[in-house]
C-alpha cells in the first residue's frame, strides 16, 4: 500500500530559547528527520525566536504537528497541509491564550466553514446578529488571526528551509 504524500509549511512564530531544541525533536519526530533549523530573533516578542519550515510528509501530518506542539508555553504557531489525493487541506493555529484552532481549507488556503457550523451559528444567535457574528467570528478563527498578525508580520522575509520525508 501506498503512502499519499502532502506537503505544507510550519511556522514557529515565537518560542523561549529552551523550547527550540524540543521543538525540532518533536516536529523531526513527525515528519521522520533529524533538524537543525535556523531560528532567527522575533522582533514581535523581545527574547523569543521563530522558524520556518516547508515539508513534505505522509498525509496528516500537519494534524500530528499541531499535536505534537500543543499546550507547549510560550509557543505560537501554525501549520498548514495543502489538499492532496482525497484530502482537505488543513490549517493548525495555536497561542498560548487561545489554545488550538483547527479549520479545513480550499486549493487556495481559505477556510472553509461547513454547512452544519453556519447552522450552529443561527440556532446559537436566535435572531441576535451580534452572536451570528460572534459564532461565525469562531469558526473563521478570527481571534487566532488577530493575535498572531504581528507575529506573521515580523517573519517577512525569513529563511524558510525545505524537508522532504524519505522512505
Amino acid at each position: 500500500m501506498s503512502v499519499v504524500m502532502a506537503r505544507g509549511v510550519l511556522y514557529l512564530h515565537s518560542a523561549p530559547s529552551a523550547l527550540c531544541p524540543h521543538i525540532e525533536w518533536a516536529v523531526g519526530s513527525v515528519i521522520d528527520q533529524r533538524l537543525d533549523l535556523q531560528w532567527s530573533p522575533q522582533p514581535a516578542a523581545p527574547g523569543m525566536f521563530r522558524a520556518e519550515l516547508s515539508w513534505v510528509a505522509a498525509q496528516g501530518s500537519g494534524a500530528k504537528l499541531a499535536s505534537a506542539l500543543r499546550g507547549w508555553a510560550h509557543l505560537r504557531y501554525e501549520v498548514t497541509e495543502e489538499q492532496s489525493a482525497g484530502a482537505d487541506g488543513g490549517r493548525w493555529s495555536h497561542t498560548p491564550e487561545l489554545g488550538i484552532f483547527h479549520a479545513t481549507t480550499d486549493v487556495h488556503g481559505n477556510v472553509m466553514v461547513t454547512e452544519d457550523r453556519i447552522r450552529y451559528a443561527y440556532e446559537a444567535g436566535a435572531g441576535d446578529p451580534a452572536a451570528v457574528y460572534h459564532e461565525l467570528s469562531l469558526a473563521l478563527g478570527e481571534s487566532w488571526d488577530e493575535e498572531l498578525e504581528p507575529f506573521r508580520h515580523a517573519g517577512e522575509g525569513a529563511p524558510v528551509r525545505w524537508l522532504h520525508q524519505v522512505g
